[in-house]
């Protein structure tokens, strides 16, 4: 009978096991197909991170219990070693060293969430907003790359252009996208050196009224163009995390489902159009470029794997160690804010400030130009 209860709980265990090893392998494929014709796929590959992390469970269990079937686990894992390598970093977590050479360029991301508060006065809003400045202060960055920047010449609300430029960024270029009552709020960036050109490209609707903007900097004797963006959200509103929590309680999981894939199908069928605009549009730049922003979108995606395209480096997997979480907010495992230098630039350091002041972690990387011959 005991012989017969293992068999038993070995198949159990095995039939999870593949499973969990056909949803890997259909994740892995979420970066190559379309999420406009495959968006189920696509939320595989959002899940990506748990999938994988129960599969390694799996492959250390089999090690203790039954070795054999260890090969089960071991081959998806290896077939999906591209999308493992995008996912993890594997540097030393070495101490962010704040001095730099002036050589280095160094260039901050981050999803300020509209500072918190518009309003002028005391409250947790505004003392979250001077904070934020202050950590901005300390950085020492020479290019601020920010989304979700509100600003207002309303006296009434805060003017947030003034105060960063007194920081120390005196030149800056914005989207200016017009919220109402003189109030703005769109992607900027921000510099320590003169801004000689710039540009913008909104994305078409039905798509959130987001853009693509562009700043060249003059660095020494280089020019070097900084792009930021703001992708699709999935515009959750607080009654959808609230459904989410329903679904983990198994109360009405139909009704509250249906709504929430609705928003996620949304959110991938536009983010996959604007990738392949920001992709096509920053391929153009005639200088050595960095593109930033809060790509709404996981590393396993259609998204990244499109803009990021072969072209570029990922700060975070040259320099930084871990899963590099960005978003504070539904799940542990999603890095959704990136800084993709070209391969001109060495990747000097990067750091993740962990602070959740916005909803989003604050990136930090400093970048070495290479001279012509270090590029070949």
């Amino acid at each position: 009978m005991a012989g017969k209860y293992r068999l038993f709980v070995a198949r159990t265990f095995l039939f999870f096991n593949v499973l969990t090893v056909i949803l890997f392998l259909l994740a892995c494929w979420a970066p190559y197909l379309n999420p406009s014709e495959w968006w189920a796929i696509s939320l595989l590959g959002l899940g990506f991170g748990i999938i994988f992390i129960v599969l390694v469970l799996f492959l250390f269990f089999w090690a203790i219990v039954k070795p054999k079937y260890i090969l089960v686990t071991l081959i998806p894992l290896l077939i999906g070693y591209k999308s493992i390598s995008v996912f993890f970093a594997v540097h030393s977590p070495d101490k962010f060293t704040y001095t730099k050479p002036q050589t280095t360029l160094r260039v901050m991301t981050w999803n300020v969430a509209r500072f918190m508060e518009l309003k002028r006065n005391n409250n947790k809003g505004s003392q979250t907003r001077r904070k934020m400045l202050d950590l901005i202060e300390q950085q020492n960055a020479d290019v601020l790359c920010l989304q979700e920047f509100y600003h207002s010449t309303d006296t009434v609300y805060y003017n947030n252009i003034d105060a960063v430029k007194a920081l120390g960024y005196p030149y800056f270029y914005y989207s200016w996208d017009e919220d109402g009552g003189q109030q703005w709020f769109g992607q900027m960036i921000f510099s320590r050196f003169p801004i000689v050109d710039s540009g913008s490209v909104h994305y078409p609707r039905p798509a959130q009224p987001e853009s693509l903007i562009h700043a060249d900097i003059k660095f020494g004797n280089d020019t070097v163009r900084l792009y930021t963006t703001h992708l699709q959200s999935v515009k959750f509103k607080e009654q959808d995390y609230r459904s989410l929590e329903e679904i983990k309680k198994r109360d009405s999981v139909l009704e509250n489902s249906r709504n929430i894939f609705s928003k996620l199908r949304r959110g991938f069928t536009y983010r996959s159009r604007q990738a392949d605009i920001v992709e096509e549009i920053t391929s153009l730049s005639p200088h050595p470029y960095v593109v930033t922003g809060d790509f709404n979108d996981v590393p396993n995606s259609y998204t990244y794997f499109t803009i990021r395209n072969n072209k570029l480096q990922d700060a975070f997997l040259k320099r930084g160690f871990g899963i590099g979480r960005t978003y504070t907010g539904i799940s542990p495992t999603l890095r959704i804010d990136y800084i993709l230098p070209t391969k001109d630039f060495k990747v000097v350091q990067f750091n993740r400030v962990v602070k959740a002041y916005s909803d989003h972690y604050m990136l930090l990387a400093d970048l070495e130009l290479l001279p012509p011959e270090a590029k070949k």
